[in-house]
């Protein structure tokens, strides 16, 4: 019997009316009836010839069940052995990842996936099939191993932006070496961790076994994506994806002192105390982040207006006005921007500072300063020189009379350190003026001229006679080009003197917190980079999905997505720890944006997503073939950033939670659920004033939106022990707004896939229909099995399901010949055993 088939497919056998389950993709092979009923395990490999007419091996896979389905309507009706071995249809490893539109590109990142089907009968007597497949993402290494390389690039940065400086008093100069050479051993040990996971050759996954390995700190605990396709009788395909990962936490490190949340507050308060003994100033975080976001936008945008002015420089040699005027516009803005920025008073006190910790500075209450020639004299224009007369040809005066003054060295003086730096940065403002106002005065002169003469050209415009001398082809470019010279000097002088100044706020912060402080940045640089791989590794998946969805698409690219992170950690014992670092990682997740990029070819190297920036903003790249980013939005082809809102809600399920609910402190989770449900709500409401209700997805259970986080907001202030309930309308709120799912545990094994477990059911229950007499035995089939590569699968949480009553509890009673030789050890053995046991039946 000869059949042809795609991957998922069910045949019935015409001759024994067996339902054949064939599990491999598009191929075709020939064999008879009688092979597959001789086959005592139900399984026949084959070869099959597939589209490219290579030869790979298959299995068919044999459910001697008939098909719970006739035309009539009536159901055939089996005994309960026989639904629970037709529950489970078939179940296939293959390294390729199937996706009814998008398959090549899903392959370019995931892969490696486990496949199982299902088979279950809905309340209107129908049957619905159920496909669910685990893959890799090989994200996992790729963005950590992106992140360390960015790690290196800024801490060279860093150095080198300390040794710019110039010289410093012996105490200053002294900190700078020592924090310099803190950042050489960071460099150091960053430089062979990203060695050995060039080494890397296993699978695209760090097992949990393998979470106290310090080479592999950056990289995800068991990054898996999990989706569930659900195909039912006259009704069209439904997707449900969700990505499980480990908690993102410094595992390596370990959690004796506690995790980010806890250590950053108490650097923050030893921080100050270190300042005073380091003679620094003491800058609260806000101040410190104020003085990074300064030095991304300095190195941002100074580039950015010199490239800007060149280009008009050469439009300017073209003669027409309009494209003249569309550069001047971008350039304009950006000027604007920089100059906004740098307008900070942290940078007016910070160069103050800078200029107290030179050699020689004498303070104010000794009685004078003094100050150093100047080598290299300040570049600022006379503006009213320049901007006065746009007729003549002469080049920017400069402020020669004045007295010298040093660019790297500011007068402590706080009234003429005020004057200086309003006028350094002031000036590029007037030099942009300059620059318009010359524009403009050539623009009215082609005005003039087209209402006299229409016909003549731009030339013509410039060499004409007027009462009011105009410009010529000769002068005006030149002019043009002097203040465009001048005005890239002021930026040039302002960017270097923020640059500084910054640069010596970012020395005293790290001066002061000795090598704590560092310890810290790399205990969080880990966790953010198992955050960003797994948030990297949902956007793309959530991506894929979205293609062709225009109300999606609209969505993306007007107010972002929520990232929905759910949690089940503990708030006991070492948990504590993961649950800080936790919640810091996916917090720093604000300064992540996406842009979709075109990819060079459709190779699977091209599909990788890239990162870049610094540890204040980075922004991952994600590549589409040709035809998939043709097809999207203008907004998106145009490169706009795309936000992503990561929240994050956890709830404890387990026995160690029950410990601490009753004797224990649960505070730092019922903060975290506040704290993102009030998150959830503001992007709610950005939603619904941007993207029309229509847009969003359309589920069988219609209960609104805003419903459904009123009750979330009144379970997060709830006292309830273990409130579920929280997670579950977390999850639903998500779904309902396009969001992308994440479910996460201690190693994202036992009771993260329970979590997912329950959640595909309870999907299938209220919106597929599922009957209620299957939904345990479904619950039940897909907690049996493996996880993807060998990780075990413990499907049953010590307080949830069957195996659970069976496990002994002799674990938790210590030998009695040892407790006996104290009675007080006795009387302590017997309140934890009671312990133990209430909370195992809890």
């Amino acid at each position: 019997m000869g059949l042809l088939w795609n991957d998922s497919t069910l045949l019935v056998c015409p001759v024994c009316c067996e339902l054949l389950t064939i599990s491999n993709i598009l191929g075709s092979s020939s064999f008879s009836v009688t092979d597959l009923l001789q086959s005592k395990d139900q399984q026949l490999s084959l070869s099959l010839r597939t589209a490219d007419d290579s030869d790979t091996v298959g299995t068919v896979v044999v459910s001697r069940i008939k098909m719970g389905e006739i035309e009539d309507g009536e159901v055939d009706h089996f005994t309960t052995d026989m639904h629970q071995k037709c529950t489970l249809v078939y179940e296939s490893s293959h390294g390729s990842v199937n996706d009814k539109d998008n398959g090549p590109i899903m392959n370019a990142v995931f892969k490696n996936a486990v496949c199982k089907v299902y088979r279950f009968q809905t309340v209107d007597s129908k049957w619905m099939l159920v496909r669910e497949q685990m893959a890799e993402c090989t994200l996992s290494f790729s963005i950590p191993k992106q992140l360390i390389a960015l790690y290196i690039q800024e801490d060279t940065c860093r150095i080198q932006e300390l040794k710019d400086l110039g010289e410093l008093s012996p105490h200053w100069d002294n900190l700078r070496k020592d924090v310099i050479s803190r950042y050489d051993q960071i460099i150091k040990e960053y430089q062979d961790t990203l060695a050995e996971l060039e080494k890397h050759t296993g699978p695209s996954f760090k097992p949990s076994c393998s979470k106290a390995q310090k080479y592999l700190e950056f990289v995800p605990i068991n990054l898996h994506t999990q989706r569930m396709r659900v195909t039912c009788p006259r009704k069209t395909d439904s997707f449900y994806d969700v990505v499980t990962v480990g908690a993102p936490a410094a595992h390596s490190q370990g959690f004796k002192n506690g995790g980010l949340q806890k250590l950053l507050s108490k650097y923050e308060s030893e921080k100050k105390s270190h300042s005073t003994a380091y003679q620094c100033i003491y800058y609260p975080p806000e101040q410190t982040a104020k003085a990074r976001e300064i030095l991304c936008v300095v190195s941002q945008l100074q580039p950015h207006i010199s490239a800007l002015a060149d280009q008009l420089l050469q439009t300017a040699q073209q003669s027409p006005i309009q494209p003249l005027r569309d550069v001047l516009k971008s350039l304009e803005e950006k000027t604007k921007q920089f100059v906004h920025a740098l307008k900070d008073e942290l940078v007016k006190s910070a160069l103050l500072a800078l200029h107290a910790a030179r050699p020689g500075y004498v303070s104010k209450s000794q009685g004078s300063a003094r100050s150093s020639p100047d080598p290299h004299p300040s570049a600022a224009p006379k503006p009213h020189s320049v901007c006065n007369n746009l007729d003549d040809s002469q080049t920017p005066q400069r402020e020669s009379q004045a007295s010298p003054v040093r660019s790297d060295s500011i007068p402590h003086h706080k009234e003429y350190d005020e004057e200086e730096w309003d006028r350094v940065w002031v000036s590029v403002a007037k030099s942009l003026n300059c620059v318009i106002a010359l524009v403009d005065k050539l623009q009215e002169q082609d005005n003039n001229n087209q209402e006299s003469a229409p016909a003549h050209t731009l030339a013509d415009v410039i060499t004409s006679h007027s009462p009011d001398p105009p410009m010529t082809t000769a002068v005006w470019p030149d002019q043009l080009g002097v203040l465009v010279q001048s005005l890239k000097e002021c930026v040039a002088e302002v960017a270097e003197r923020a640059r500084r100044s910054v640069s010596f706020v970012l020395l005293q912060e790290a001066a002061c917190s000795t090598a704590q402080g560092l310890q810290l940045q790399q205990r969080r640089d880990a966790v953010f980079s198992q955050a960003l791989a797994a948030l990297a590794c949902g956007f793309v998946m959530r991506l894929y999905a979205g293609l062709e969805d225009k109300d999606f698409l609209r969505q993306l690219h007007a107010v972002g997505l929520v990232a929905q992170f759910e949690s089940l950690l503990s708030t006991y014992s070492e948990e504590i720890g993961m649950l800080e670092d936790m919640e810091v990682g996916i917090s720093d997740l604000h300064r992540v944006t996406f842009r979709i990029t075109e990819a060079a070819s459709e190779e699977a190297v091209s599909l990788q997503p890239s990162v870049s920036g610094r540890r204040d903003h980075y922004t991952v790249e994600v590549p589409l073939p040709h035809h998939a980013f043709q097809a999207l939005p203008d907004e998106l082809r145009q490169g706009k950033p795309l936000r992503v809102l990561p929240v994050l809600f956890n709830v404890g399920i387990n026995e160690q939670q029950t410990i601490a609910e009753r004797f224990g402190d649960i505070s730092l989770q019922e903060r975290i659920n506040q704290k993102n449900f009030e998150i959830l709500e503001g992007y709610y409401k950005s939603l619904t004033s941007t993207v029309p209700s229509e847009c969003l997805p359309r589920f069988q259970t219609q209960t609104d939106i805003k419903e459904l986080l009123d009750t979330l907001g009144q379970n997060v202030v709830t006292k309830k022990r273990k409130n579920v309930e929280i997670l579950w309308l977390a999850g639903m709120i998500c779904r309902r707004m396009n969001g992308i799912r994440f479910t996460s545990c201690k190693s994202a094994k036992d009771r993260t896939s329970m979590s997912v477990t329950l959640e595909q059911c309870s999907l299938l229950r209220d919106e597929h229909l599922l009957n209620k007499d299957y939904f345990v035995r479904a619950l039940d089939c897909m907690r049996s099995g493996l996880l993807a590569q060998g990780e075990v699968a413990q499907w049953d949480d010590p307080e949830v399901g069957s195996d659970a009553n069976n496990k002994p509890a002799s674990r938790h009673f210590y030998p009695i010949a040892l407790l006996l030789v104290s009675s007080h050890l006795l009387v302590v053995w017997l309140i934890l055993s009671l312990v133990f046991l209430l909370a195992k039946y809890q």
